[in-house]
This record gives C-alpha cells, sequence and structure tokens, in this order.
C-alpha cells in the first residue's frame, strides 16, 4: 500500500481530547495518556527497524519482502507457471502467501516497506495523525484502532488483490486513522469540509497513481470508520464493555472474511 501526501491537524480533536468524562479518563473512556506520541513514536520505531532490515539485505531482492509482504496466493513458482509440489520439494522460487498458510502476513504487511519515500510519507502521516487520535481516545483505545484498521486493509486486499501480487505498507492503518479523525470530528459537532477535502485528495491519488493499492486505502478507510464509531458512539453506561464488545465483534467479522477467502482460495 502506498500512500498520498500528508497534513492536517484537527484542533477540535485535541480539544475533545483534553475533555475528561471522569479523572484521568479521555472523552471516549480511554485513560489520558501523559505524552499521546509515544505509541505513534513506537509504531514508527518498529517500521523503520523492518525498512532498515530490507535495505540491509537487498532493498528490492531482499527476501524479508516475500516472507513478510501480503500475497493472497502463493506456492512453487517454476518458469511461468505454479507447480502443485510442497515447499520442501519446489524446485524454484517459493512464494509465501496467506492462503498458504502465512497467516503473519496481514501483520507484518503493515510494517514493512521498501522505498525511503513511501515510508517517510506514511510515518509522517502517523505522526500528524497519531497523537491527535491518542489523545482523543486513549492509548489502548488508538493502538486497536491503529491494528484493527490495517488488518481491514489487509483482509480487503486479501479479497481484491490480484492474487500472486505482494501488497505492502502502513498506509491502510493510515487511511483508517483519516476516517477515525471524520469520525471524531462528526461526533464532536466541527467543521468536516476540510477533512473531507484532504481524505478526497487522498484518495482521488490512490486511484490515479499507478502502483498505489486502492483495496489497502479502502479497507483501512471502511475499517477506521468503523472501528472509530464503536469508541466514539458507544453508551456512556458501561461504555468499556460496549467498547470491548463492539471490537470483539468486528474482529470476528474480519477473522471469518479472511477464513472465507482461505478456503476459496485453497
Amino acid at each position: 500500500m502506498r500512500d498520498a501526501s500528508v497534513g492536517f491537524q484537527c484542533p477540535s480533536c485535541v480539544a475533545e481530547g483534553a475533555k475528561s468524562t471522569r479523572s484521568g479518563r479521555t472523552a471516549y473512556g480511554g485513560l489520558r495518556p501523559t505524552n499521546a506520541s509515544i505509541t505513534s513514536l513506537a509504531i514508527i520505531v518498529a517500521n523503520v527497524g523492518v525498512w532498515l532490515a530490507i535495505v540491509l539485505t537487498g532493498g528490492r531482492a531482499s527476501q524479508l519482502i516475500d516472507l513478510l509482504a501480503l500475497r493472497p496466493n502463493g506456492g512453487c513458482v517454476v518458469g511461468n507457471r505454479i507447480a502443485d509440489v510442497p515447499e520442501a520439494a519446489c524446485p524454484g522460487t517459493w512464494l509465501y502467501s496467506v492462503d498458504g498458510g502465512d497467516y503473519w502476513q496481514l501483520v507484518t504487511n503493515m510494517f514493512t516497506h521498501v522505498q525511503v519515500w513511501h515510508i517517510a510519507f506514511n510515518m509522517l502521516a502517523l505522526w500528524v495523525l497519531g497523537p491527535q487520535m491518542e489523545l482523543a481516545t486513549g492509548r489502548a483505545r488508538f493502538l486497536a484502532l491503529y491494528l484493527l484498521s490495517g488488518m481491514a486493509a489487509s483482509t480487503l486486499v486479501y479479497w481484491a488483490s490480484p492474487e500472486f501480487q505482494a501488497t505492502l505498507g502502513a498506509s491502510g492503518a493510515i487511511f483508517g486513522l483519516m476516517g477515525a479523525l471524520l469520525v471524531v470530528v462528526l461526533k464532536v459537532g466541527g467543521d468536516v469540509r476540510s477533512v473531507l477535502m484532504w481524505i478526497a485528495i487522498n484518495f482521488v491519488v490512490t486511484f490515479l497513481w499507478a502502483g498505489i493499492s486502492w483495496q489497502g486505502h479502502l479497507g483501512g478507510f471502511i475499517g477506521g470508520v468503523v472501528i472509530a464509531g464503536i469508541i466514539v458512539y458507544a453508551p456512556r453506561t458501561r461504555r468499556t464493555l460496549w467498547q470491548v464488545l463492539g471490537l470483539t465483534a468486528y474482529s470476528a467479522l474480519l477473522v471469518v472474511a479472511i477464513v472465507l477467502r482461505t478456503l476459496q482460495l485453497v
């Protein structure tokens, strides 16, 4: 997944995040972070660490890309065809894939980059959006928002991308933060016009720039909207319980979608 230009701040989100329903809590029930940048910084460090490992092991030719990027279908490539043989007996190149049991790719792809501009754009977007969303929701809820948005992106990529195409990058999760930002602005009654314009520009670039995974961007955005809706609109009474139940149900739906796609490909 590749991301477009970034750069947006939401004063209304920051103001909402500064409120508390009770001492030490954010407006949406999470523990108020003392430093709202720590989680985003930790994610950035993880992404940079993986990127450096790829650069040091061959860049585009690194075997880590085949291992960590999301590929729906794979197997043993011999010449221009896929041979129906196990990995141990493969006489050609083995392509790791989700349908082959390499389910970690659904997560690791969102921490994997090759080009320096790709990781730079994505990490800049995370640094801009992440602390705002963490301040509004709390650390645990922000982490759930980021990771589940990335998983939603991976799920749509798994269903809608070409079977043997590898997809990588954090921008599915970043688009999830964009969707969450829109939900929060709507919740606090802020002016959504600038947010919608910014999101629209990113989607226009997504569909016009060759090589960008629209599946990842769209899946992440939809995931972010749904996840933020669960967090933000949960009833105040027993809010945490409703949020946990909602996020658990959403995670279960993603798992079901992944299993169904795997059964279809096998």
